[in-house]
């Protein structure tokens, strides 16, 4: 085999919601094993994933690929009715879009924020007028697929939308937009394929071949017709809703090569796309607003401004704490300013004075409004400074706790604050914040469901369409301890009437082999209850441009 022959671009993995069955590390190792040397995610309306498979990808030699699969609004209402068809499902009206460089990475990272923004029905779509060549600079443009934008208006016979859209695209991205083709054995692929390569031969547009896996292998099929089932609030015996084959699986290059051996062109476009590609998202330092200097500032100004700030504000917070208590046992005032002095001599060196001005700040005007805070816990408990600007109401020379477990220039991290809101006024803290900083640099953190021992169990019981005593029955055989969830594979291994249930009985058999295959899979993303990210800029505008070893964002809770 000369070259790759064949690489992937339309990935889906477990962060496309209810829809894609397989980790990013096990995608990882699938392309690792097969020695792929570039690997294309494309996950369904979202970004999740995007930097943890960028990192884990290249410490594996894997050039990670990033795109996402986006529907478009493609305007008119009468279209979008005669779309619909006469079936239960009618595909996602969706493209596949890639960022090929750092321009092309913040323009799909914009469109993906503003799709979800700005959605229609709590669906991320983006409109057909906000694809300027402006906010598509940098990106590669692939049609979608059999569920995507063009196939399915050609397999409604709406062969008129269907051109429509492509010279719309074919405009829009110029030799950035490539006529994709797959091939998992479905009668609407085979229907819609020789329209497709028609066109792209009359407009001179490139064909690419795509594999879209969403489950690891063949065998995988069963469970992932279950996951669709959740998705859709069907059950697996219902005809009427979305089922895709056994073929949606991780195929190798080999696979794809002998699949599209009529087509080397198509096989060819997969290369040379992945060589058209040359960025990739990585974590970067801290990015946080400038709490005592001016905008123009530099770094170094910045930092010294605002350690001076820390100083005065601390040595004049530790005097009253002092004048209130008085030293710890056995302790003197000279101990309580030389640990202060180091302290903030420390703070100042790694360049974190902001961090702590700006989480006092906001814990300080929670307390002048009578909003309850925890005293501290966790290593930030260690911090003079910290007691002395009130972030925390320990002394932690009194106690003996040290400051190095929470920050030491030998060990560069983010310092991280456990902080504990009433969690009836905490709203207003937000709201404090976001007013301070402007709507646009503050973000609640996302946070994801997932399909747990318990929960996947009732889940896959009422697709399967069992008896809802039997399926509780099962269950509460699952011991229920937060603080130790249990996995099916641990209760089938522990729980004698369990393993014993599952043998006896077929049905719960196929119940757990499915739920097993489940479990642990992404179930929807929401919005962390208090965790919050502050920015210098509009969040919009982020771009993860270079590692730092301060690479953790500020999050406090």
């Amino acid at each position: 085999m000369r070259g790759p022959g064949f690489i992937h671009l339309h990935v889906h993995s477990a962060f496309s919601l209810l829809e894609g069955a397989v980790q990013l590390e096990t995608i990882l190792k699938l392309a690792a094993a097969d020695a792929q040397p570039a690997l294309g995610l494309a996950d369904t309306a979202n970004l999740f994933g995007a930097l943890e498979f960028s990192e884990k990808a290249t410490k594996k030699g894997i050039q990670p690929l990033i795109g996402v699969e986006l529907a478009i609004d493609f305007a008119a209402a009468e279209e979008r009715v005669s779309e619909r068809g006469h079936v239960a499902w009618n595909g996602k009206s969706s493209v596949v879009m890639m960022a090929q460089s750092e321009e092309g990475f913040a323009n799909l990272s914009r469109l993906v924020s503003r799709a979800y923004m700005q959605g229609e029905n709590g669906l991320a779509r983006a409109k057909l007028d906000w694809l300027t060549p402006d906010a598509l600079s940098g990106l590669i443009c692939l049609s979608g697929g059999p569920e995507g934008a063009i196939d399915m208006p050609f397999v409604h016979g709406q062969d008129a939308n269907a051109l429509k859209r492509l010279d719309r695209l074919a405009d829009l991205f110029g030799d950035r937009f490539y006529i994709e083709l797959q091939r998992h054995g479905r009668a609407q692929e085979a229907s819609v394929e020789p329209r497709l390569v028609d066109y792209a031969y009359r407009k001179g547009i490139p064909l690419v071949a795509t594999n879209e896996p969403f489950f690891k292998t063949s065998k995988e099929y069963e469970a992932h017709d279950a996951l669709l089932a959740i998705a859709g609030a069907s059950v697996v015996a219902q005809t009427e809703r979305r089922k895709l084959n056994d073929q949606y699986y991780f195929k190798t290059r080999a696979e794809m090569m002998e699949l599209f051996s009529d087509l080397p062109e198509a096989l060819d476009s997969t290369v040379e796309i992945a060589r058209r590609m040359a960025y990739r998202p990585r974590t970067r330092g801290p990015i946080l607003p400038k709490f005592a200097a001016g905008s123009h500032d530099t770094e170094d100004a910045v930092v010294a401004a605002e350690a001076a700030v820390l100083r005065e504000m601390s040595v004049a917070g530790l005097d009253k704490r002092l004048a209130a208590h008085g030293p710890g046992p056995g302790k003197t005032e000279e101990e309580y300013r030389e640990r202060l002095d180091f302290e903030l001599n420390v703070i100042e060196k790694m360049k974190f004075p902001g961090y702590f001005l700006i989480v006092a700040d906001f814990i300080q005007w929670a307390k002048s409004q009578g909003i309850p805070v925890g005293p501290g816990r966790g290593s930030g408990a260690g911090s003079l400074v910290a007691y002395s600007t009130t972030i925390t109401d320990l002394d932690p020379l009194r106690y003996n706790l040290l400051f190095e477990r929470f920050l030491n220039p030998e060990r560069v991290s983010m310092p991280d604050f456990d902080i504990d809101f009433c969690q009836d006024r905490r709203e207003e803290v937000i709201q404090y914040v976001q007013k301070k900083y402007g709507v646009e640099q503050v973000a609640q953190i996302i946070t994801f469901g997932s399909l747990q021992a318990r929960a996947v169990l009732r889940d896959v019981g009422r697709v399967l369409q069992m008896p809802y005593g039997q399926v509780d029955r099962i269950c509460k055989m699952v011991p229920a301890n937060p603080a130790d969830p249990w996995t099916i594979e641990r209760t089938m291994a522990e729980v004698p009437q369990f393993k014993q249930m599952a043998e006896d009985d077929e049905a719960v058999g196929q119940l757990v082999e499915i739920a097993k295959s489940l479990e642990g899979l992404f179930r929807h993303a929401s919005t962390h209850a208090a965790g919050i990210v502050i920015g210098d800029r509009p969040l919009q505008n982020l771009l993860p441009l270079y590692r730092d070893p301060r690479s953790e964002m500020p999050v406090t809770q």
